[in-house]
């Protein structure tokens, strides 16, 4: 037995994320960015959601929680700062498990996007549900959070085993590759890109990618190796924040 994960795009550029315990039958939805496509698309595969499972506040992330819960009686749990803005069941802090039937999802403070984001970590699945700390090609941005903060966040997901496949909330690939380029010219880095594009074109989506993919060509993951034609920095933090800051200012 395992877990069934079900990607579906949704909004303008966000991701759908259904995940369901083999064993048991329990799913979950991986944040409520679109309550209807989310209850339609559990209905169409006939599964039954018994959990949401919030990474941050954001109303693309939190927003649908009251017509998901009113719908299916679904448990919310999620990081102490969705209850800004929605219903929550449940508060969790890194380190805490979240059970769905035999599967378990272990909870990791990922925070820089928001102060409080969390991610969602299936070992037995050899995946992690990441919200909007780790992009395909990119990262989030600093909302609330400091370039150190985030920067920890990322190598705690660094940290992963290489295939652990990493399930991100947007479909921002195209743009983080166009910046990819502008600041690394390994070639795997190149040859990744032009896969991307190829498959947009094709409307494939790029998600998920790996913990192994993203080490070997996100620049926010290479950024020590890369900063130094952006500024002088001092230690790693610092680096990813040069990349960070390049990333928020390009027009590419």
């Amino acid at each position: 037995m395992g877990l069934d994960i079900h990607l579906f795009p949704c909004l303008s550029d966000n991701y759908g994320i259904l995940i369901r315990d083999q064993a048991s039958g329990l799913a979950a939805t991986v944040d409520t960015p679109d309550a209807d496509a989310i209850l339609a698309e559990a209905d169409r595969l006939g599964w039954r959601l018994a959990r949401v499972l919030n990474t941050h506040w954001h109303p693309d992330h939190a927003g649908g929680n009251a017509a998901v819960k009113d719908a299916t009686g679904a448990e919310i749990v999620g990081p102490q700062e969705v209850t800004r803005i929605a219903p929550l069941d449940r508060s969790v802090v890194e380190g805490d498990t979240v059970p769905l039937g035999a599967t378990t999802l272990t909870v990791i403070d990922t925070r820089g996007h928001t102060d409080g984001h969390i991610s969602y970590y299936a070992p037995d699945a050899a995946a992690v549900f990441v919200g909007d700390t780790l992009f395909a090609l990119g990262c989030g941005r600093l909302f609330e959070g400091t370039a150190q903060q985030m920067w920890s966040s990322l190598g705690k997901l660094a940290a992963l085993p290489d295939d652990t496949a990493v399930y991100c909330a947007h479909e921002y690939t195209a743009s983080n590759a166009r910046f990819a380029l502008s600041v690394d010219t390994d070639p795997a880095v190149a040859a990744r890109c032009a896969a991307v594009f190829a498959a947009r074109a094709e409307g494939r989506p790029t998600v998920p990618t790996s913990i192994g993919l993203e080490k070997a060509t996100n620049p926010f993951l290479r950024a020590p190796l890369l900063a130094g034609a952006l500024g002088p920095f001092h230690g790693d933090a610092e680096a990813f924040g040069l990349v960070r800051a390049a990333k928020d200012g390009f027009k590419g």
